[in-house]
């Protein structure tokens, strides 16, 4: 299918872009990427690379590469192809066990036709997204730890990359922060009586049960499989929050042992890859600090500092003074001891960085200061004037990154982000050319002038910006 939509781009525009793609720029020669299976090996001790696995196109991203080739937008045809067949995740979240390893051990085998390694997102935790875009998710914790022993099973012996639960340690219902706050996710339910009380199986522990379930089911079965755990993005959770959560995911709790390869960072977001790199070495450093640091930082993760500095009112900052002063730190917990738990970063919407909100607040729009905050709280959905980042390739030479990847598939939508979700906020009085009126306006994304489609359907406007606006180009 790759090869086909190319040869009907090339051939469709021809006169206009000469060979189209069969040089070696081409993403389905991608660069390989060298991430390691094992879960102790050192990045040192990598030697042969890594090509990942490219899934065959969407039926909708066929369909606009079509259209576009009929309209004669022949460039922009060829982008959203090579956005379409660049090595990317195959993500999985529903269906029963006997499903999931279906779907899963059709992934490998056609992997493995390719000789390529698949990049496996699973996606099924009890109450998932609490009710957000992406809610869902297995009924219980038992549910949960059947399907993963099936997606296990699809993996089994052969090698590859699973991104487990992505907000799965962002999002944790009735979760208390090691600084003593409640957090938001709260699901309820209404009893007999008609109270309101909390959701049956909704609390951190049922979470941290059924993630370390899910690691214990996938050594045993998936042994080389590299399993990464959800470290949210440069922009959420604090280090040594992040790292509290990984390694009491991710750890054997009686040895200390480690149970999986590493962590994940920035899916589905738009967080630059930078501050991803150093968001991401700072919690590897508290993790190792905190666990086998300085004898006075043994346990306390929450020494670490942060990225979010308490001279601004804790601010997020990543300047070259406070990076130096957060890294300074977190040296003298470490003790001479060296960070060694790896991370990856999702790139793939990432190539101009997070939504700019402060053209909204100017003319034509005049929106709010309210509206404006809103709008910041909900800049990881769908935001325009977005571009694919950094291709899946190897890391040589940033120590602790194993590599960046294409984990959320760009062109998918995030969700109908609007002002019922959340995601969205409008003064409709100051701006408003589409006439939208009453409830409709809830239901509205005005950054885009429409009614978005619903989480992970393809978004054909989207598709063709982040193809558009890729950094560096795809072209």
């Amino acid at each position: 299918m790759r090869k086909q939509i190319f040869a009907w781009v090339a051939v469709a525009g021809a006169s206009m872009l000469g060979s189209g793609c069969a040089d070696d720029s081409s993403p389905e020669r991608s660069s390989p990427v060298d991430v390691g299976s094992a879960i102790n090996e050192s990045p040192a001790a990598r030697i042969a690379p890594t090509r990942f696995f490219v899934p065959p196109a969407g039926a909708a991203a066929v369909k606009q590469i079509s259209d576009l080739v009929r309209a004669k937008h022949f460039g922009d045809a060829l982008k959203v192809a090579a956005l379409e067949t660049t090595p990317r995740a195959v993500w999985f979240g529903s269906g029963t066990p006997k499903d999931v390893e279906r779907s899963v051990r059709q992934t490998i085998a056609a992997a493995a036709r390719e000789d390529r390694v698949p990049v496996l997102v699973a996606y099924d935790l009890p109450f998932r997204d609490c009710a957000q875009y992406s809610a869902g998710g297995a009924t219980d914790t038992a549910a949960y730890l059947a399907w993963i022993d099936g997606f296990a099973r699809g993996i089994g012996k052969t090698k590859a990359d699973v991104i487990l639960e992505p907000d799965g340690l962002g999002i944790i219902p009735y979760n208390t922060t090691i600084y003593g706050a409640a957090e938001w996710c709260r699901p309820t339910v209404t009893d007999s009586t008609g109270a309101t009380v909390p959701a049956p199986g909704a609390s951190s522990d049922e979470r941290y049960a059924q993630l370390q379930g899910a690691v214990a089911t996938l050594a045993a079965k998936a042994p080389n499989a590299s399993i990464y755990l959800d470290g949210t993005h440069s922009a959420w959770l604090g280090v040594g929050e992040a790292a509290f959560r990984i390694h009491k995911a991710g750890f054997d709790p009686g040895t200390g042992a480690k149970r999986v390869r590493g962590f994940f960072l920035n899916v589905s977001n738009y967080q630059p890859s930078d501050q991803s790199v150093q968001f991401g070495t700072w919690v590897s450093q508290c993790m190792e600090a905190a666990t086998a640091g300085a004898s006075w930082a043994i346990g306390h993760f929450d020494y670490c500092p942060s990225q979010y500095n308490p001279a601004t009112n804790y601010g997020l900052d990543y300047s070259p003074a406070f990076e130096a002063t957060v890294t300074a730190s977190l040296a003298n917990m470490l003790g001479g001891a060296v960070a060694t738990f790896p991370f990856v970063v999702d790139t793939s919407r990432n190539g101009r960085g997070p939504l700019d909100t402060a053209p909204f607040a100017a003319t034509p729009y005049n929106q709010p200061a309210g509206v404006i905050a809103a709008l910041n709280g909900g800049n990881w959905c769908n935001p325009p004037g977005a571009g694919a980042g950094l291709r899946p390739t190897g890391t040589a030479g940033i120590p602790l990154l194993d590599a960046y990847l294409w984990i959320k598939t760009p062109g998918e939508s995030d969700g109908s982000c609007d002002i019922a979700g959340g995601a969205r906020g409008w003064d409709f009085t100051a701006y408003d050319p589409w006439n939208i009126t009453g409830e409709a306006q809830n239901h509205f994304d005005p950054l885009w002038g429409m009614v978005d489609p619903a989480a992970g359907v393809w978004f054909p406007e989207q598709a063709l910006q982040l193809a558009q606006l890729a950094v560096p180009p795809l072209l």
